[in-house]
């Protein structure tokens, strides 16, 4: 298996994990009363000042100058965050990855596109997680380490995103673009792979169990031997309940510190950069990084979402309350989906959305190449990518928001009985 197939697995079980979790906060939020009341406190003003047209309370044109509320852009953030809940409830992973590309494509500035994404997901956590319990064989240390490399990187990829939006807007979208362009390529392709592998598996009548996180090493990598013979101190243990093992906070610190990057300027929890790097890497058991994943998304995202987006006019609140319903939504929907269509369909449905997902992001990139006079082709051709772009990606959307829903409402009677 190739280092960058391994990636792609421990990618894949990250995005597993972090599903997993939405779910769990799904759940909370929507089965008990008090995070209810919440949320509609939170959701009725939006839908008073849609019915009243008074945009420029919430949302409006001189409180967030890069975009502007509409009904439109709202209700469109709601259906967003309704696919993504679908394809995080059903698929179990990779949900998330289609939020700032979806809102791209309905016309939200990629800043206001990542920074809300990002506060929807800190809304979400801080609604809908309990700590206790749920942080597995989590090590202080290395979460302490990890979150202090997490909140600089954060801080830096803040940085990038206001500089590169402040020297030249259509410079970020082009940088958001080729970066979203670039992940949803490692993710789709290599989901088709599977996909086709396992096609194929199961005509010939062999069975295999979803590979969706199944390639993360048994066995500490020679990297990460390498890496904990490293003593500069302080050197932290962790992993006790697995023989025990120890590490340097500065090479945990550096994780954190990429990680943090890449949520903050990709607008994502940062789960499925946390895997690779922390069980191919580092050599931290599973266990220990679904804790460490979990608390780190809480403050990354937290702190990513204020204090780099919020507080410079780049999260677009409406349309957080909107990804946040519809998302919460989604899951639950999803999650009984799959309760009674093959697995192996709602793969392909996933692969499909993701793949659209990179066709939509890599479709815009010439346009934005010939704005900055780095590309001479015709705005005719630029056009023509766009709008095949995005019949591309609202076309897949869609058809697997129509079938999951189509499926859910046709089942609901077995449903209900069920529970």
């Amino acid at each position: 298996m190739s280092k960058l197939r391994k990636v792609y697995d421990l990618m894949m079980a990250g995005a597993v994990a972090q599903a997993r979790w939405e779910k769990q906060m799904s759940d909370n939020i929507l089965k008990n009363k008090k995070r209810l009341i919440i949320l509609l406190a939170l959701i009725t003003p939006i839908f008073l000042i849609s019915i009243l047209g008074a945009a420029d309370i919430l949302g409006g044109k001189s409180a967030y100058a890069p975009s502007h509320y509409t009904t439109t852009v709202f209700v469109a953030s709601i259906a967003v965050g309704l696919a993504a809940g679908l394809i995080t409830g059903c698929i179990g992973a990779g949900g998330g990855f289609i939020i700032a590309p979806a809102l791209m494509a309905a016309g939200v500035k990629g800043i206001l596109a990542v920074g809300t994404d990002q506060f929807h997901i800190f809304a979400k956590a801080i609604m809908g997680t309990v700590l206790h319990k749920k942080l597995g064989n989590i090590s202080v240390g290395i979460a302490v380490a990890f979150v202090i490399g997490s909140v600089l990187g954060a801080t830096t990829g803040g940085y990038i995103q206001r500089a590169i939006y402040s020297a030249d807007p259509v410079l970020s979208e082009a940088f958001i673009s080729i970066i979203y362009a670039i992940i949803l390529a490692i993710l789709g392709f290599y989901g088709l792979a599977d996909y086709i592998k396992l096609s194929r598996a199961r005509k010939k009548g062999v069975t295999q169990t979803d590979a969706h996180g199944g390639g993360a090493p048994l066995t500490t990598t020679k990297l990460a031997l390498s890496i904990q013979k490293v003593k500069i101190p302080p050197v932290i243990k962790f992993d006790q309940d697995f023989g025990g093992k120890t590490i340097s906070w500065i090479f945990v610190t550096s994780i954190g510190f990429i990680v943090g990057i890449l949520a903050s300027v990709m607008g994502v929890g940062g789960g499925f950069v946390t895997f690779p790097l922390f069980v191919y890497v580092l050599g931290v058991s599973t266990p220990t990084t679904v804790g460490t994943d979990i608390l780190q998304i809480i403050f990354t995202a937290g702190y990513s979402s204020i204090t780099q987006y919020a507080i410079y006019g780049y999260v677009f609140y409406t349309l957080a309350m909107g990804l946040l319903l519809g998302s919460l939504i989604g899951i639950q929907i999803g999650a009984l989906t799959t309760k009674v269509v093959p697995g192996m369909l709602i793969r392909g449905f996933w692969v499909m959305t993701i793949l659209a997902g990179f066709a939509n992001r890599a479709s815009v990139v010439p346009d934005k190449l010939r704005s900055l006079n780095l590309w001479k082709i015709s705005q005719g051709a630029c056009d023509i990518f766009i709008l095949v772009g995005n019949i591309v990606f609202w076309g897949a959307i869609g058809m697997f928001a129509i079938w999951v829903l189509g499926t859910f409402f046709k089942n609901l009677k077995a449903f209900k009985e069920e529970g």
